[in-house]
């Protein structure tokens, strides 16, 4: 083993950066290109995800009540040019190989040699989070990159004392405002961090105020965004914590193992304690207090459980330092080590990657643990179900879908089916159209049909939503259901179709 996977990283001086270990090149890179071909090869599985069908039929636009821009304008950009998946997917696939070689540079960036570097970048590359997020086109998919690389800043900033790395991560944090603006959460838990570890003074020095400044300017449009529409992300976020916050602060603990897979955690655990203990490493002791205030801030807002998982793996990046050490000279614990990450890839890939059968698909527990797998299921035949109910109604008849993922499949698969573009009251589709007055009949898709059923003179359930594999997803077993003569206009019945999560 290199002695660079042992020996401690020099603080610098402006003028003399830190003594660093070469690149691993060829396993990094290797690792890199071995995701990326995973993911692509599998990128045309089972079907579109709910919310790349959203994506696609919105308008492009500076922002969403659900979002900023970034993410929806790339799908629509690439859905316009090839109208599948896998070319949808294609930003995802690069974030997801991107973020390998920022692992590595992390783990060099601490002291870690060839070994270590090894270990980051092909232990991530068959972890859960980066094949789960990789595979589909969501905003969480760009994240894989993004906070990973703002780690990755930090760490160069007070290590080499460079106000350089202050002003490119303002830059980073500016652009990653145009995918999320959950990058508050992390910043929030860094300065936090550093309150209770120091130095303190980083807080308002020369290059964290330059770095928040480049950060405003060049977040400023989405920002002006949010403050002209009064702050639409606060409005989702409180309603994504309403209805996710019970099942998000019971399971997120376990889902700590899950997010890198079992045989990641010892190596995340010996980064966060390292960080915390080794005296070299102290201008980044922030990064380990800074986790447990992200954790509570997940905990505290409910909204989703793998909001930890960019600053996991930042905390797993450390963590194969003093791990590649450990298994220098210890042959039977670096086999265990190599098995248990081949094992861990397994088992990832199944879960998170299209291959099971999609009637297998429905058999497996898969859906249950991967509720992105279940949101790949069906469309096309929800789709057919829908158009056969429609072909029995009378010209003019609208279709309301009771959420983005359904209205999404109508939009791309109905068109050749002869049904209109449809309608739905679910976050922004709300804003974007509603039915005609004068329509008398609607078509209402999904498990809102229920619950609107008092707004009109009658309704029946003409069918049933069935994906024809048993994937159990939100819409399987929902009704499609026929509504006549709405009770009021549609101007007052439309708000009574809002939602929000």
């Amino acid at each position: 083993m290199p002695p660079s996977d042992l020996a401690p990283t020099r603080r610098a001086s402006p003028d003399r950066p830190p003594s660093r270990p070469d690149l691993a090149r060829f396993p990094v890179l290797s690792a890199m290109l071995a995701l990326a071909l995973t993911l692509a090869l599998t990128s045309g599985g089972y079907g579109y995800h709910r919310d790349e069908l959203y994506f696609r039929m919105l308008d492009p636009a500076w922002g969403y009540v659900d979002q900023p821009p970034l993410t929806p304008l790339m799908v629509q950009a690439l859905s316009a040019i090839v109208d599948q998946p896998w070319a949808i997917r294609v930003p995802a696939i690069l974030a997801a190989a991107g973020s390998v070689p920022v692992m590595a540079l992390i783990t060099r960036e601490l002291g870690g040699g060839r070994n270590a570097q090894s270990l980051a970048a092909w232990g991530y590359a068959s972890a859960s989070t980066p094949l789960l997020m990789g595979h589909v086109m969501l905003t969480a998919s760009l994240d894989l990159l993004v906070w990973p690389a703002i780690g990755l800043l930090m760490i160069r900033a007070f290590l080499r004392n460079q106000d350089r790395w202050w002003y490119a991560t303002g830059v980073v944090v500016g652009l990653s405002m145009y995918n999320k603006l959950l990058v508050a959460g992390l910043l929030v838990s860094f300065a936090v961090g550093l309150l209770i570890t120091g130095p303190r003074t980083a807080l308002w020095s020369r290059g964290a105020l330059a770095a928040a400044g480049l950060a405003l300017v060049v977040g400023a449009p989405n920002l002006l965004y949010q403050a002209t529409h009064g702050w639409p992300q606060v409005t989702m976020g409180a309603a994504l914590s309403g209805n996710n916050a019970g099942e998000v602060r019971a399971t997120m603990w376990l889902f700590l193992v899950v997010l890198l897979g079992p045989f990641q955690v010892p190596v995340w655990i010996a980064g966060l304690v390292s960080l915390w203990c080794r005296p070299t490493w102290r201008p980044v002791r922030f990064l380990a207090a800074a986790f447990p205030v992200l954790l509570l801030l997940a905990f505290a807002v409910g909204g989703q459980i793998y909001y930890p998982s960019g600053l996991l793996a930042v905390l797993y990046a450390a963590g194969c330092v003093p791990a590649a050490a450990f298994l220098a000279g210890r042959t039977v614990w670096r086999r265990t080590m190599v098995a248990g990450l081949a094992l861990n890839a397994v088992i990832a890939g199944v879960i998170a990657l299209p291959l099971l059968p999609e009637p297998v698909l429905g058999v497996s527990p898969v859906p249950g643990i991967n509720q992105l797998a279940a949101d790949q299921i069906g469309w096309p035949a929800y789709v057919r179900q829908i158009a056969e109910v429609h072909r029995t109604q009378a010209p003019g008849t609208v279709i309301i879908t009771s959420n983005y993922g359904e209205a999404g499949a109508v939009a791309r698969y109905g068109p050749d089916l002869g049904l209109p573009h449809p309608y739905s009251g679910h976050n922004e589709l709300y804003f974007a159209a509603q039915p005609p007055e004068g329509s008398t009949t609607a078509i209402i898709v999904g498990g809102q049909a229920d619950s609107v059923r008092r707004l009109f003179e009658a309704c029946r359930v003409a069918a049933t939503l069935d994906n024809g594999v048993g994937v159990d997803n939100e819409e399987q077993g929902r009704p499609i259901m026929v509504c006549t003569e709405p009770l009021r206009p549609w101007s007052e019945t439309w708000p009574s179709f809002q939602h929000f999560d």
